[in-house]
């Protein structure tokens, strides 16, 4: 019986990682062996960082609520606080914007709550 190899399905896999590492430098973009281990290794980072990168935009909405908040003689944790017991349902990214684009906007939200 004649040996039987798939060689669609193994050209399709094949390509398929070599266009994932079109652009990479030297041998990473040429060599499957090299561009599949670099490939790999590139969605491993992309799978991290996406739930790293939800971590550090809270952490920036944080500071610039803080430092917003702060010009009006009331720190983050006060105003975050207050903010519950009114039940004002502005979240984190939305107060961040207003703190650093419409100053108006987030007075009237810390008069509010004061």
């Amino acid at each position: 019986m004649p040996r039987s190899v798939n060689a669609v399905a193994s050209r399709r896999r094949r390509k398929k990682i070599m266009n994932l590492a079109k652009g990479y430098y030297g041998s990473r973009s040429k060599v499957y062996t090299i561009a599949k281990n670099t490939v790999e290794k590139g969605l491993q980072y992309a799978y991290r960082d996406r739930k790293t990168k939800k971590r550090e935009f809270r952490a920036l909405w944080i500071q610039r609520i803080n430092a917003g908040a702060r010009q009006y003689g009331i720190s983050y944790s006060q105003l975050i606080g207050k903010l519950n017991a009114s039940e004002i349902g502005l979240n984190r990214k939305v107060l961040a914007d207003l703190a650093m684009n419409h100053p108006d906007a987030f007075k009237a939200v810390v008069d509010a709550v004061k």
